[in-house]
């Protein structure tokens, strides 16, 4: 017959596992015009709209203006972030940008006047 140990403890591990099962994930954001699923894109205007200017499967390098960006890579690993480079008045930045859904941000915006330069597939940042 169990002790009263026994049963809170398998209680205890029941109400932990449920809470696992149960527990929220991360919905992926729908695919921008354009950027299907393992694709990094370029847009021309802000928040994904406009011309699509660069979409690839590998790392690019190049000269473009763009105003967003979006990350929809998928989970793999050492190749599933963007090392991004880009100009803006004459000073280069760099950032890492996560895939969609996050955490982390993956899409991006920028201001009139950016040159995008390279974007590499790279592990987690």
């Amino acid at each position: 017959m169990p002790t009263r140990l026994t049963l809170a403890l398998s209680l205890l591990a029941a109400t932990a596992l449920t809470g696992l099962v149960l527990a929220p994930t991360a919905s992926a954001e729908a695919d921008p015009p354009g950027c299907p699923k393992e694709y990094f894109c370029i847009y021309a205007g802000e928040g994904q709209t406009g011309q699509l200017l660069v979409k690839t499967q590998h790392s690019w390098s190049g000269s473009v203006s763009g105003r967003s960006v979006f990350n929809n890579g998928i989970p793999y690993p050492d190749a599933d972030h963007i090392q991004l480079v880009w100009t803006y008045q004459g000073n280069t930045y760099e950032q890492c940008v996560h895939y969609n859904p996050g955490p982390g941000e993956y899409k991006l915006d920028f201001y009139e006047g950016v040159t995008f330069t390279r974007a590499t597939w790279r592990g987690e940042c």
